[in-house]
């Protein structure tokens, strides 16, 4: 027999019992338990992901009924098995009954769960027979996306009205979804079995978005996978999941599922404005043009670090007002934009920007903050440098 120790007077007895049979209630009942708070996962739109809400909530309802098991013999032994109701602690060693039932009854209950967890798993990690593919890279703190069947690539940066609102506190309550925005969204088709392959061009990041049931981490030097084939359209918002530097919590991601016969349609669209960006590179450009552009690039690609007027941060971005290398030879200003510094945090850009933008982001650093040398980069003299 199990006793307490000590006596509880008959008035705290009294108070105690409307506590007590709420308690039983609350646990007992789970429709009353059962309100949405919005802290319980998303079912999601993808088979993955409601085999894992299935998962979570199979092993949530195992752990209530070890929970309403344990809580009702404490509270029944705390009741009826007190010291001034005259219980006598039993007083046995080594009950090998006992033994068996607290170590077979946990395994068993272990194995319950440890099946259907298994199933989930080997079906999460399963990307076979995938009718297309993307491959994902993470930039410090950027999205490349790359379709590798229609041989499209574009990177996705957080939209440009979060990105101005992180600078002004009185304009991120006007915007809808703050940091959850970005200038191009990663296009998928519905009922389409698509395989992700996760890569990263600098630090460790994590593409996550929960409605998909995909969380992978993005490790440079290695190819990790996953898979989705998402059932409704709509759009479906995530962030990088990983600590990954000054503006980890500005790189969101944004997947926009469309039917066939739109996500077909929207392909049209972006080859043809990859091959309007090509042409684009083939043209001479107006220093007016280079300036507009430029700072457009600057502002998506070059702010984060270097500061929106060019001054830096002391001590661990440099300025571009008055830099060395800016006013300097316009040779060298190139060759680092687009090889970027090895051992410090300036990128390589080579692969990010195409010949048009890497030209007009030159000109614009070459004739802003200050810095009004007049030199004018066109496209051409970065497609000779490549």
């Amino acid at each position: 027999m199990l006793s307490t120790g000590y006596s509880i007077h008959s008035p705290l007895r009294y108070k105690l019992a409307p506590f007590l049979l709420m308690l039983i209630l609350i646990v007992c009942l789970p429709s009353m338990a059962h309100a949405d708070f919005g802290v319980n996962l998303p079912e999601g739109v993808t088979p993955i992901s409601n085999k894992i809400y299935g998962l979570h909530m199979t092993i949530f309802w195992v752990c209530v009924a070890i929970g309403v098991v344990v809580f009702s013999v404490m509270i029944y032994s705390m009741i009826f098995h007190r010291k001034s109701k005259g219980a006598v602690a039993a007083n046995f060693h080594e009950s090998t009954a006992i033994e068996l039932v607290w170590t077979l009854v946990p395994l068993a209950i272990l194995i319950m769960i440890a099946v259907p967890a298994t199933r989930v798993l080997i079906d999460l990690e399963n990307t076979d027979e995938a009718e297309m593919t993307v491959k994902i890279t993470g930039y410090q703190w950027k999205w490349q996306y790359e379709y590798l069947d229609e041989k499209i690539s574009f990177f996705s940066n957080l939209a440009k009205g979060a990105r101005e609102a992180t600078r002004d506190a009185e304009k991120r309550g006007s915007i809808d979804h703050y940091l959850l925005n970005v200038d191009k969204r990663l296009v998928l088709p519905i009922n389409k079995r698509i395989r992700f392959l996760m890569t990263s061009n600098d630090v460790i990041h994590s593409w996550w978005v929960r409605d998909l049931g995909v969380k992978q981490d993005a490790n440079p030097g290695f190819i990790n996978d996953s898979w989705a084939t998402i059932t409704k359209p709509g759009i479906y918002r995530g962030q990088c999941a990983e600590l990954c530097g000054k503006d980890h919590g500005f790189m969101p991601i944004v997947v926009e599922a469309k039917t066939q016969e739109d996500y077909d349609v929207w392909i049209k669209e972006q080859k043809a404005i990859a091959a309007a960006a090509a042409a684009a590179g083939d043209r001479e450009w107006t220093k007016d043009e280079l300036m507009v552009k430029g700072q457009e690039v600057y502002s998506t690609s070059c702010a984060a670090c270097h500061g929106v007027t060019g001054q830096g941060v002391p001590g661990a971005f440099p300025a571009m007002a008055g830099s060395k290398v800016v006013t300097g030879d316009v040779k060298e200003h190139i060759k680092t934009v687009m090889d970027g510094r090895a051992g410090t945090a300036m990128q390589a850009f080579k692969g990010q920007l195409d010949d048009a933008a890497m030209a007009a982001v030159i000109t614009y650093e070459r004739n802003a903050f200050g810095n009004n040398t007049g030199d004018l980069v066109q496209p051409a003299t970065i497609k000779a440098a490549r």
